[in-house]
């Protein structure tokens, strides 16, 4: 029996190798992408309270490419290994609009995130009013434009179908070159949903590196705050270029090759013409979070702090997990500070140690040297009420102030006492204190 035109459509027109090359790609792609952006929602949550109205296109641009994610890759991982597409032709429809609905509002969240950031810095006198109602609902709004444009295709304005290369699903190349309904969908896309963000997000950073580079001009003067201004500014240039340079490079492929399917002999084109400029596409996923997560400071800042946590704790559940005995030794601690917790009245200041009871009884008299405020003196008894029997004279000097200190060590390791007491006294300077 002679295959079907849904079956030849389905099947996989570029090499198996090919096919295993980019389902690995894909691969690596959804895992980091999945990493990136929960980390940046995870990042997100953590700072909630301290989230500004901007920051909250961060978050739906993390959401919508985590949505790319994992409605796309997984069928087109599983599709490629097998050399054809394997989900039928409903399915393919339903690939199809989640890759435009979450694609679409990735861009326009990243065309608003530049306008926002554009107004706040040129015109601040207006980016100051902008406030999470503003943010919550441009995002609304970037949502009902993606379902605008995935949707028009269930409503007869342009088609899904399978891809040229047979292992995924988007518009409808081949009736786009043939129907003008059909062309001018794709046409509308082009325009809408590439070149205009294009010319909005690069007219908005440009327009934010002139105003810093006016700005520093205008602050070489102040030497005080040229550092500063510096950092800042340098921040700004780093993610201006990172996301021109990265919309560009994941979407501009896939336009050129739309618009060439569109006017151009369609059958002349390669299977792997379409199939690398998707790729790119997808990557756009990945891009986003290491943009955001490396050269935000306050977002890297979380990042790296958690992430110290999680790993101390690791390392303190191993630490607590292991078995066989732990011996300590008690050796000569010697200790610089600067000041004690102040005492109750009437009692000289005391720093105790903790150490590990033994089982002999011994005293080990210590020496330290230590700067502390000044104290009223004290008699100092050890515990059998016998005079200490190790001091330390040294001085501690406040301003042009000296003043003598005598520091006393008592130490006594036996099976109930497990502290080591310091205690410090101030004596005057003309004092003798003789070693026992």
């Amino acid at each position: 029996m002679a295959p079907s035109d849904e079956d030849i459509a389905f099947r996989s027109n570029i090499p198996a190798p090919v096919d295993i090359m980019v389902a690995v790609v894909y691969s690596i792609f959804g895992v980091c992408s999945v990493l990136g952006n929960s980390t940046l929602l995870y990042v997100s949550y953590k700072k909630k309270h301290l989230l500004k109205p901007a920051e909250y296109f961060i978050i739906n641009l993390a959401v919508s490419d985590l949505g790319l994610t994992v409605s796309l890759y997984p069928m087109a991982i599983a599709s490629s290994f097998y050399h054809r597409w394997l989900y039928g032709k409903t399915v393919c429809y339903l690939y199809a609009f989640c890759g435009m609905l979450f694609g679409i509002c990735s861009l326009t969240t990243l065309t608003l995130l530049s306008t926002v950031c554009f107004v706040k810095v040129c015109y601040p006198f207006y980016g100051n009013r902008f406030n999470s109602i503003h943010g919550c609902l441009l995002i609304a709004c970037a949502w009902v434009y993606a379902l605008l444009f995935a949707g028009s295709p269930l409503a007869d304005w342009g088609k899904y179908g399978p891809e040229p290369y047979g292992t995924a699903c988007c518009i409808d190349w081949r009736l786009s070159n043939q129907h003008s309904t059909a062309r001018s969908y794709t046409v509308a896309l082009f325009i809408f949903c590439y070149i205009l963000p294009c010319c909005i997000i690069v007219a908005s950073y440009s327009n934010i590196l002139m105003r810093v580079h006016s700005s520093r001009k205008h602050m070489e003067r102040h030497s005080s705050r040229q550092a500063h201004m510096t950092s800042i500014q340098t921040i700004i240039v780093k993610l201006s270029v990172a996301i021109c340079i990265g919309f560009l490079a994941a979407w501009s492929p896939y336009a050129v090759v739309s618009m060439w399917a569109a006017f151009g002999p369609v059958d002349s084109i390669p299977p792997l013409a379409f199939a690398m400029p998707a790729m790119f596409a997808k990557s756009s996923t990945i891009y986003n979070p290491i943009i955001y997560l490396t050269l935000r400071p306050n977002i890297r800042r979380v990042m790296c702090r958690d992430l110290g946590t999680l790993y101390r704790a690791c390392v303190k559940c191993c630490c607590c997990c292991s078995e066989g005995p732990v011996g300590v030794r008690l050796g000569t601690v010697h200790r610089h500070t600067s000041g004690f917790p102040v005492p109750p009245p009437g009692q000289p200041p005391i720093v105790t140690l903790k150490a590990p009871s033994c089982d002999e009884d011994a005293k080990i008299p210590q020496m330290c040297s230590v700067s502390v405020p000044t104290s009223r003196r004290e008699s100092s008894k050890g515990p059998d009420g016998s005079p200490e029997p190790k001091t330390l004279w040294g001085k501690a000097q406040r301003g042009s102030r000296k003043t003598s200190l005598l520091a006393t060590v008592w130490a006594k390791r036996t099976s109930e006492i497990d502290n080591l007491h310091i205690n410090l006294e101030m004596v005057p300077g003309t004092a003798k204190v003789a070693w026992p």
